[in-house]
């Protein structure tokens, strides 16, 4: 318990200073002691005299919310992955791979082409309805009976993904007057990051996470298979909506604001698995403070990896994420065969 203990501390204290790398680094060039003097200046109320208004700008007003909304996403994407992994008894399920996180871009691409992103929760709203259609269409495909099949699963997942990258890509050709805002979606960027989008965002990730968290038991028990579950007192169809239904709303408002960021749901809660075990009650704080850890990491090297250019953090969290799929997939293969 007190080594436990210590590592949740010496987590929360690498997010704290990556947290702070986060508001340093970055085209402009603002140095460690003027970064700690603005971030200081939230909680005195009085400004360095020495330290220009820009610099109190981009530090407050562009990198703060960017890196607030990476620890916020990063916790809400990993906590997703763990729950969709234990319902669906399957280290390879991820929003991503599964295909929900591009079904709530193409709710927001269409939320952008009919105007709505103007209208509040326009964009959310339609990214949520469109990923939870496609929870719906990926499990009826997949359902055998009360069982879902692991391996139809992944392929249903894989297609559907293929399926909705097609139709954004159509979108985008007939409304080419929206392919750039579109594009955004598609690679995933934290770019657009500001208080207002970080807050709704973090509201409605803490409502999943607790929920999720109070439902930590009972994932541990559907691990062990429905009917088990059953004989144990647990209903297993209402867990499973309600999991899926909270999962499902905290991917699409992430993914209004952020775009498609791949992978975090795969690999947070698979290394933390190996780390901690396969109890569900030790994995959910773990992996939280992991997909913070995760998601600032990716946002440090999306920014300082080519500048003064910035690559969609997208991109590399998929450049992490597709060898240990790969290699998950390499595992797999190697049970069957024994």
């Amino acid at each position: 318990m007190k080594n436990r203990n210590l590592i949740i501390v010496l987590l929360i204290i690498a997010v704290v200073i990556l947290m702070f790398v986060g508001c340093v680094v970055g085209t402009a060039n603002i140095g460690l002691n003027e970064a700690w003097q603005i971030l200081l200046s939230v909680f005195t109320g009085s400004k360095h005299p020495e330290i220009s208004q820009s610099a109190y700008y981009i530090v407050l007003n562009i990198r703060l919310p960017r890196v607030l909304m990476a620890m916020v996403s990063g916790a809400g994407l990993s906590v997703c992955g763990v729950a969709f992994q234990a319902i669906f008894r399957n280290p390879l399920s991820d929003p991503y791979v599964l295909g929900v996180s591009s079904g709530a871009s193409l709710g927001a691409a269409l939320a952008i082409i009919v105007g709505l992103d103007g209208v509040l929760w326009g964009v959310s709203g339609l990214s949520f309805i469109t990923a939870l259609a496609t929870v719906l269409l990926i499990i009826g495909i997949s359902s055998m009976g009360n069982r879902l099949h692991t391996t139809t699963l992944l392929l249903a997942g894989i297609s559907i993904n293929f399926l909705i990258s097609a139709l954004i890509s159509l979108l985008m050709i007939l409304n080419q007057q929206e392919m750039d805002r579109i594009i955004f979606w598609t690679m995933g960027s934290l770019a657009s990051a500001n208080f207002e989008n970080v807050a709704i965002t973090a509201f409605f990730v803490l409502i999943g996470v607790v929920v999720i968290s109070l439902y930590a038991r009972d994932l541990n028990a559907l691990l062990l298979g429905s009917q088990t579950a059953r004989n144990i007192g647990i209903n297993v169809e209402k867990t499973k909506k309600i999991i899926l239904l909270f999962s499902t709303l905290m991917i699409g408002v992430i993914v209004s604001f952020t775009g498609v960021i791949g992978f975090v749901g795969l690999v947070v809660p698979h290394i933390v698995r190996l780390s901690v075990g396969a109890d569900n009650r030790r994995i959910l704080p773990y992996s939280l403070l992991g997909g913070m850890l995760f998601m600032l990491v990716s946002d440090i090297v999306a920014r300082v990896a080519i500048p003064p250019s910035e690559l969609p953090i997208g991109s590399i969290t998929s450049l992490i994420g597709s060898p240990i799929f790969i290699y998950l997939l390499f595992n797999a293969k190697k049970k069957l065969s024994r």
